[in-house]
C-alpha cells in the first residue's frame, strides 16, 4: 500500500492550489514560532501577555483583514482566510478569535458599514495591527436576540451620547477601537468609539475555564460622548451586526478543523506510543476504531469548509449554509476532542497535551457567534420557510 498522510487520509489537500497551500504553510510556521512554545502558559495563566506583539507579527504576514479590498488589507480570496483559520485554532482558540474579532467583525463592520472617513483612520493601522479593534454586540442579559439590546445611543445637538453594557468581548481591554451597536430613535446604528473616550472603559472578565488565552472584558459606556461622523452612515437594524457574525462564523467552520486536526494529531502520536499489555494501544481494535471515525469526521468537516469557501468566493454562499457549517463543524470538533481525550488517557487533563485546551475551547466557540439552538433554527427556517424564532 502507498504510504498516506494520516492527518489527510483522503487527500483533500489535493483540492487546493499551490498559492493556498502556500498561505497555509506560511501561517502554520508563524504559529510554531510565536505561539506553540507559549500558548499553554498563557492558557494556564489565563492571560495573553504578548497581544500587541502578536498583532504586529499578524500584521507583517497580512492576516489582519486579509478577506478585505483596500485600505492596507491583502484582498486575498475566501479559502485562503479560511485555511489562515484553521491554522490559528489548530494553536489556540483564543488565537483565531483575536485575529477573528479584528477582521471579520470589527474591521469587515468599518469596511463594509463605514464612511470613507472612518475607513481611511483605522483600516489600515488596524490592517498592521498597530490599532486593535473589539466589537459590542453581545450584552449581560441579551445574547441571542440582539434586538432587544438595552444600550441606547441618543442625540445630544450633533454629537450622540451612549450608555450601556457589552459583555464577552474579545480584545476589550487591548482595543484602541470598538465597534458598538446600540439601539436609537432610528433603530440600531453601529458606532466607531475610540476607546480613549471619555465614559469608556473595558474592566477585564475573569474566571474563565475557557479560552483563557484571550483577553475577554466587559465594554462600559458611562455617558460617551461622540460626534456626528462616528456613527455609520447607512445601515440600520440588524442587518449591520448579523453581516459581520456570518463573515466571523465562516472563519469559525475552519477553525475548529484546526482544533480538531491538533487534538486527533496528538491522539494519533499517543496511541503509537502507549503500551499496555506489551504493544501500542493503536494496535487494539477499540482505539483504531476511535481513530478512524475521528479521522472521517476531521475530513468530513474540511470538506465542508472548503465547500463553502469556494461557494463564498464565488459569491454564492447563504447564511444556512455557513450555519450549517458552523453548527456542523463545531459539534464534531468537540466529539474529535472528546474522543482524543479518552485514548490520552489521564494525560488527556494535562496542558502538557493540547487536547483539553481545544476541548475547553471549544465549548465556548460552540456558543458565540450563534449558539447551536440559533443555527439549527436558522436552518430550519432556509428548509421549511417558517420562522421559529417567534
Amino acid at each position: 500500500m502507498t504510504a498516506i498522510d494520516p492527518l489527510d487520509p483522503a487527500g483533500v489537500d489535493d483540492m487546493l492550489g499551490a498559492d493556498e497551500k502556500a498561505v497555509r504553510d506560511s501561517v502554520r510556521r508563524l504559529c510554531a514560532e510565536l505561539i506553540d512554545p507559549y500558548v499553554a502558559t498563557w492558557f494556564e495563566d489565563g492571560d495573553l501577555p504578548s497581544v500587541r506583539e502578536i498583532a504586529t507579527e499578524f500584521g507583517k504576514l497580512g492576516l489582519l483583514g486579509m478577506h478585505l479590498e483596500g485600505y492596507g488589507c491583502a484582498g486575498m480570496s475566501a479559502v485562503d482566510y479560511g485555511l489562515a483559520c484553521m491554522e490559528l485554532e489548530a494553536s489556540d482558540s483564543g488565537i483565531r478569535s483575536l485575529v477573528s474579532v479584528q477582521g471579520s467583525l470589527a474591521m469587515f463592520a468599518i469596511r463594509r458599514h463605514g464612511s470613507e472617513e472612518q475607513r481611511r483612520e483605522w483600516l489600515p493601522r488596524m490592517a498592521t495591527g498597530e490599532a486593535i479593534g473589539c466589537f459590542g454586540l453581545t450584552e449581560p442579559d441579551h445574547g441571542s436576540d440582539p434586538g432587544s439590546m438595552r444600550t441606547r445611543a441618543r442625540r445630544d445637538g450633533s454629537d450622540w451620547i451612549l450608555d450601556g453594557r457589552k459583555m464577552w468581548i474579545t480584545n476589550g481591554l487591548v482595543a484602541d477601537v470598538a465597534v458598538v451597536w446600540a439601539n436609537t430613535e432610528e433603530g440600531i446604528r453601529g458606532f466607531v468609539v475610540p476607546t480613549t473616550a471619555p465614559g469608556f472603559s473595558a474592566p477585564v472578565m475573569k474566571h474563565k475555564l475557557s479560552l483563557r488565552a484571550s483577553i475577554t472584558s466587559e465594554l462600559v459606556l458611562d455617558g460617551v460622548r461622540l460626534p456626528a461622523d462616528a456613527a455609520f452612515p447607512e445601515v440600520r437594524g440588524l442587518r449591520g451586526p448579523l453581516s459581520c457574525l456570518n463573515e466571523a462564523r465562516y472563519g469559525i467552520v475552519w477553525g475548529a478543523m484546526g482544533a480538531a486536526r491538533s487534538a486527533f494529531a496528538a491522539a494519533l502520536e499517543y496511541a503509537g506510543q502507549r503500551e499496555q499489555f506489551g504493544r501500542p494501544i493503536a494496535g487494539f481494535q477499540l482505539t483504531q476504531a476511535k481513530l478512524a471515525r475521528m479521522a472521517t469526521e476531521l475530513t468530513n468537516g474540511r470538506l465542508l469548509a472548503l465547500h463553502l469557501g469556494r461557494r463564498k468566493d464565488a459569491g454564492a454562499v447563504r447564511p444556512h449554509e455557513i450555519s450549517m457549517g458552523k453548527l456542523n463543524n463545531v459539534a464534531k470538533a468537540l466529539d474529535i476532542c472528546r474522543t482524543a481525550r479518552t485514548i490520552l488517557g489521564a494525560n488527556g487533563v494535562s496542558l502538557e497535551y493540547p487536547v483539553i485546551r481545544h476541548m475547553t475551547n471549544l465549548e465556548s466557540v460552540l456558543t458565540y457567534e450563534g449558539t447551536e439552538e440559533v443555527h439549527l433554527l436558522t436552518l430550519g427556517r432556509a428548509l421549511t420557510g417558517q420562522n421559529a424564532f417567534h
